[in-house]
């Protein structure tokens, strides 16, 4: 074979090797897209007529204030009859979170890289680290402004309204936290109006909580306030809780 005809055939097997892996480097880069975006899609089966409802969690995340709420919004899918709630687990990673008494528990979405469902209802547990460093976390905060500005609701147990605070959401209406942190909570956020001696305030589409085992009538009362007093009343009983609103001091500001 002469040389040229060799150069030429050199080349041309060249090109055609370029190709190939360039190909295949395409085809990993889409299926690596496609797996991110479907692990994150069949996390959880979210049906569609139904309220999405996201937990943030962290690590330091308190017991209480996650498994109430999720406890009385995830049960709602056993009453007929009315729209009941997806609920999921939202950080910013999908590994292992660890709460604050040792539990190990997998995101559902890492809203720092997956594709989002639309949140209908936010909740913000208490986590250890909500009155110092949590609130150095831009782009927590950052997330958690914009999804509530598209939420119909947005609730917080304990010192999870320390967040909403820091994110400038609870500027102009009146809210309340774990009652030995009010003061810190005055003191830090000096413009907000602060309730004591309740254990919720509802003001617009903010239910904040005093939190702890009070989660649970928090969340009672979104639920009666979405459902009415009877699939209220049924959730409670279904958790042996003794629930009667009338009971239960708390704030709705009209």
């Amino acid at each position: 074979m002469s040389t040229p005809l060799k150069h030429s055939v050199f080349i041309g097997f060249t090109l055609v090797l370029l190709i190939c892996q360039s190909c295949q480097m395409t085809q990993k880069s889409d299926d690596s897209g496609a797996e991110k975006t479907t692990n994150s899609a069949l996390s959880k089966d979210l049906h569609p007529d139904r309220y999405n409802v996201a937990f943030l969690i962290m690590d330091g995340v308190y017991n209480t204030e996650l498994t109430a709420p999720y406890d009385i919004f995830q049960h709602t899918i056993f009453r007929a009859g009315i729209k009941s709630m997806n609920t999921f687990l939202v950080a910013d990673t999908r590994e292992p979170i660890t709460s604050f008494e040792g539990i190990k528990m997998l995101p559902d979405f890492d809203y720092t890289q997956d594709g989002m469902p639309h949140i209908d209802i936010l909740v913000v547990p208490s986590a250890e680290h909500h009155l110092d460093t949590d609130l150095d976390n831009e782009q927590m905060i950052s997330w958690v402004a914009e999804v509530s500005q598209k939420a119909t609701y947005v609730t917080s147990h304990c010192d999870g309204a320390f967040v909403l605070a820091k994110a400038g959401l609870l500027d102009d209406v009146a809210s309340t936290t774990f009652p030995s942190d009010i003061q810190k909570y005055k003191e830090m956020f000096p413009q907000l109006d602060v309730r004591d001696n309740v254990l919720f305030v509802h003001d617009g589409k903010y239910i904040t909580s005093a939190g702890g085992a009070k989660s649970f009538e928090a969340a009672l009362y979104l639920a009666e306030h979405l459902y009415g007093d009877s699939i209220a009343r049924s959730l409670a009983g279904g958790l042996v809780i003794d629930w009667d609103l009338s009971k239960v001091p708390h704030v709705v500001v009209d």
